[in-house]
Order: C-alpha cells, then structure tokens, then sequence
C-alpha cells in the first residue's frame, strides 16, 4: 500500500470469558412475574412455551444481556400492568434484579438500565429493562424448561466466550504517529476520525471526537 493509505481495525467490543448462562424467564416464574399453564417437557424457546399471558407481568430474551418487557395494557395484546403502574412496577422488577445472586450464594455484579436512561432516541420496539449479569461474565438465557436458573455453558449451543466493554481500536498511518495507549476513546469516535483522515467535512451535529495522534 502506497504512504496515503491508512488502515484502522475496529471493533465494537472485546471478549471475555462466559461463566455461565442465567434463566431469565426461569427466574421471572420463580419470583411470580410470569406465569406458565404448562411446565415444558424439553427445553423450548419463550414463543413455543405455553405463557399464561393474562397473568403474566414480565418475559425476557436472552443474548449476552437480557431484554426484558413488561406486559402493559393498551401496549402488549393481554397486558396486565395499568399504564399508571407501569414506572412502579418496573422499578420493583429493577430492585429485585440488582439482588440476583450466583450458584454460590455470591451476589453478582448486576447493572439494570432503563434505555430511555442510555440513550437520546429509542427507536423500535425497544426493552422496558436492560439487564447486564455480573459484568458480562453471564449471559442471558431467554429458553425454558430448564431445571435450575443457572446453566454452565450457553443454551443455545457451544460458546465460551462473552463481549467484553473495551472493544479494539488500531490505526497505522505513515503521515501521523498514533502511538499511545488511551481508553478515552469510543466507538461514536470511528466516524469523525475517518472523515478527517478522508479530508471530508465533519458535520456539527455528528457524535463523537476526533482521535488525534
């Protein structure tokens, strides 16, 4: 490559190891916030189980953090939860999350985020709650039929391995030295960087800083 290319190698999160998986769903029917008219005969996924949705206050889906919703009125099909009860409720369902404990009786590192909290635009149909298990060493495990809430691999197959917050950010350019090791910079930081490395204006109202040499 000629002396005005530059390369960059990102990523927008790193790895580490997985300790085990949570049963979110397992855990909300343990603590009476769903309910189930049928305990499954195998291990199934949150859509084939048979949810008793008329009294059901919360479900989940798993990933490396869980999703979690709450059965609303007038916003879910069978909601149960007034829309006037809605930031109590929730509130109630975040306290008891943040007391989760490991199979040893440790209680994990949890965060709950409400992600109008996190972010400045919620756009879809975004979770009532977002739950991270003991800094990212669970994940979450959103099948049920299971006979604890605590499996030692994932559910949904082979993975060792969880994101990690601190993702990966290289740069080699030969007409600027980038030779510092920072943790300041973030992934809104990428696209500003490369409009100037490009010579392309940067446009006011964009995100994130320019990540100087």
């Amino acid at each position: 490559m000629d002396e005005n290319t530059t390369i960059l190698v990102v990523s927008d999160h790193g790895a580490k190891r997985m300790d085990g998986a949570f049963c979110i769903n397992e855990w909300l029917i343990q603590e009476g916030w769903m309910k189930i008219k049928e305990k499954p005969k195998s291990i199934v996924d949150l859509e084939d189980a048979k949810v008793d949705w008329n009294k059901t206050k919360a479900w989940g889906w798993g990933g490396y953090y869980a999703r979690i919703f709450l059965n609303v009125k007038g916003r879910e099909p069978n909601g149960v939860i007034d829309k006037e009860d809605f930031k109590v409720e929730r509130e109630r369902l975040a306290q008891s999350l943040m007391d989760i404990k490991d199979p040893d009786g440790r209680r994990m590192h949890m965060e709950v985020h409400k992600p109008e909290e996190v972010y400045p635009i919620c756009r879809g149909d975004y979770p009532d709650l977002m739950v991270y298990f003991d800094d990212l060493y669970w994940r979450s495990a959103g099948t049920l039929g299971h006979e604890s809430i605590y499996l030692s691999e994932n559910d949904k197959g082979p993975d060792d391995a969880m994101h990690a917050r601190d993702g990966l950010f290289l740069i080699y350019n030969k007409g600027e030295i980038y030779n510092k090791k920072r943790k300041s910079a973030e992934i809104v930081d990428i696209a500003p960087t490369i409009l100037k490395l490009m010579d392309r204006s940067i446009p006011t109202d964009l995100e994130g800083k320019i990540i100087e040499g």
